[in-house]
């Protein structure tokens, strides 16, 4: 099921949404692609930024997309400037940095809003299934990362500061 504008906002209908398999999102060369095209994988879903202090995770992101990929595991980066303005870039702009920077292999997708009344639907359903400390729905901030398992679920929510490396452990039980 994908959500239109007058459905985004309704909390009951994200709560009865199944997995994440049932969005598409476009990626940073303007192709939309349907994220079923990842059923059955191990995801890794972050907001990125180009300019922010936790830009240096791409490089661990990077490491965990080699390591893990061919046992049925990806990271999907969704870069966002709603943070100090730490994206400015263009989709082109962006990938070409990451590619030069960090070597980023996985999947980075047009810029979006994460947060807010114009927030993708993708993260609104990962804020509702998986809030983070006390109960907020929000992201805080940019490089926030939710884990989801083979079924499409949001499982785990990892805040900015979670150093990719962190989170292998909890990547590696879900594969196993």
């Amino acid at each position: 099921m994908f959500y239109y504008n007058d459905e985004i906002n309704n909390k009951e209908a994200m709560d009865n949404d199944k997995n994440i398999y049932s969005f598409s999102c476009k990626l940073n060369d303007g192709k939309e692609i349907k994220l079923s095209d990842f059923a059955n994988k191990i995801l890794l879903v972050v907001n990125t930024a180009s300019k922010c202090g936790f830009t240096p995770q791409y490089k661990g992101l990077e490491s965990l997309q080699k390591k893990y990929n061919a046992s049925g595991f990806n990271v999907l980066g969704f870069p966002c400037n709603q943070f100090g303005s730490q994206e400015p870039g263009a989709d082109e702009e962006i990938q070409e940095f990451c590619s030069v920077n960090y070597g980023v292999s996985f999947p980075i997708f047009s810029k979006i809003e994460v947060k807010g009344k114009s927030a993708h639907p993708i993260f609104q359903f990962l804020t509702c299934k998986c809030p983070g400390l006390m109960g907020s729905e929000s992201i805080k901030w940019n490089f926030t990362k939710f884990l989801i398992n083979k079924n499409g679920l949001p499982i785990k929510r990892f805040a900015p500061n979670t150093k990719p490396e962190k989170i292998a452990s909890h990547i590696e039980e879900l594969l196993n």
